[in-house]
């Protein structure tokens, strides 16, 4: 058994991610000691080590909460984590080409506030932003 202390030390977590963790019920309620302290088995790192992975992968804790019920139900399918993080690609490759455009309408402003800067001048007041066309 491990105390919470070890457990937030041994995944890099802050304990108070793992008391967060308990609260929304993503982990299920560890044992206590006699004092109140929480002691949590191979079982409950092992379930954290999972989240903290999915964490890193992008999903999100309630795509997480969802494999973790499949999974606690004993019918997570090879299925089931495929469709999940193909539509997390999904979601991520739509957020890259909203990046990608914005990048795209960013640089164009960057080079002409680069053009407009007089080293002569640093408190000009900058109008880049004022004629930049107001999106339709």
């Amino acid at each position: 058994m491990f105390k919470i202390g070890d457990v937030a030390q041994r995944l890099a977590l802050n304990p108070q991610t793992l008391y967060f963790y308990e609260r929304i019920g993503l982990i299920p309620a560890p044992q206590r000691t006699e004092a109140g302290y929480r002691l949590f088995s191979q079982q409950d790192v092992d379930r954290l080590a999972f989240i903290t992975r999915a964490k890193s992968l992008g999903l999100s804790l309630d795509e997480i909460r969802s494999i973790l019920a499949l999974k606690d139900g004993k019918s997570l399918t090879c299925q089931d984590v495929h469709d999940r993080l193909v539509s997390k690609l999904d979601q991520i490759e739509t957020q890259i080409q909203q990046l990608q455009r914005l990048h795209d309408e960013l640089r164009p402003l960057i080079q002409e506030c680069r053009s407009n800067f007089d080293p002569a001048h640093p408190d000009k007041v900058c109008i880049v932003l004022e004629n930049y066309p107001a999106p339709l």
